[in-house]
């Protein structure tokens, strides 16, 4: 059954001589690697194709893969196969205009909440939509062709959306398909040194997560920045909500959240957890995701509040049933 949505996404691939890719906003690696990764199969397969990667925002931390590409006039997508990646909700596509495509294919990895598009391969299993896409190249390695560049595009995102190839979600096939990118070429050291060195700004950053992070009676470790505080430290939000990242390294809190303000007033929430699932508690508030990564958006403080108890009372409730956890 996989074999063959892939195969009809290839063909669809092979049918179009235009080709769209698109992302979800506020791109993280497997986003970005994604759509990169992706196109740079499509060119080096098919190089009298227009295969362009179009989204309306750009994360920074990524920018070292390249830069995308200017969003055509409305007339390209007429006879145009749009490709959205990473995306489990159609309201978060980074592309006002991908609607205006003949047709709509979707690749994901997310819970899938509300199917959308014309064909749509997701896996929720695969520690990332990078993932899925090196093994589509894989299940047809005899008619596609990998370079180096593409490679790297997809390793990032499979290293980043695994923690390091850490998570719950990394199999085997993760770890094979990730040797078959390093037999390409990727350069590690170079590529960790885009990911995890960090300035003097944004280690002081950590050690301010750190000394204001707060713990509930049950063990949610959490962290609230203000507008403030963001313009005080020169952060921008994307900056910022990196700050979920560094409240996972403590014993018994089996669930970290990370409550960014943005400029509007609204409230961005990452939840990141080890043993628990926390996808549905982010659904109660308008987000979703994956099992134990998953955001939403919260319109306030009262609404932040009541998150932070319904997640406290969701560890306390696992505490009772279960043992070893840490």
């Amino acid at each position: 059954m996989e074999r063959d949505v892939k195969r009809d996404i290839l063909e669809k691939i092979r049918a179009y001589d235009r080709i769209v890719l698109s992302r979800h906003a506020l791109p993280d690696g497997d986003a970005v690697g994604a759509t990169k990764g992706l196109q740079g199969i499509i060119r080096a397969t098919f190089p009298n194709k227009q295969v362009l990667v179009v989204n309306e925002d750009y994360a920074a931390a990524m920018a070292f893969l390249g830069p995308e590409d200017a969003q055509p006039d409305e007339a390209f997508y007429r006879d145009a196969l749009v490709i959205v990646l990473d995306v489990g909700s159609e309201n978060r596509i980074s592309n006002r205009c991908y609607a205006l495509g003949r047709e709509l294919v979707v690749i994901d990895h997310h819970i899938e909440t509300q199917p959308y598009g014309d064909l749509a391969w997701v896996e929720p299993d695969r520690s990332s939509t990078c993932e899925m896409i090196v093994s589509f190249y894989a299940a047809f390695a005899d008619e596609l062709r990998l370079d180096r560049e593409a490679a790297t595009c997809l390793y990032t995102g499979m290293v980043t959306d695994s923690g390091r190839f850490r998570f719950d979600s990394v199999s085997g096939e993760t770890l094979r398909l990730a040797a078959l990118l390093l037999d390409r070429g990727v350069d590690t050291e170079t590529l960790f040194s885009h990911l995890y060195l960090c300035d003097s700004k944004t280690l002081k950053f950590h050690a301010y997560a750190l000394r204001r992070m707060k713990i509930t009676q049950h063990g949610v470790a959490h962290l609230f920045i203000s507008r403030r505080i963001r313009q005080a430290l020169h952060l921008t939000c994307e900056q910022a909500y990196t700050a979920v990242y560094y409240l996972n390294s403590l014993r018994g809190s089996i669930v970290w959240i990370a409550f960014i303000e943005n400029d509007d007033g609204s409230i961005r929430v990452r939840l990141r957890s080890r043993f628990i699932t926390i996808n549905e508690l982010a659904e109660k508030y308008g987000g979703g995701g994956h099992a134990r990564a998953s955001g939403a958006t919260v319109t306030g403080r009262k609404q932040m509040h009541a998150l932070l108890r319904d997640a406290d009372r969701l560890i306390a409730a696992y505490k009772e049933t279960h043992t070893g956890w840490q």
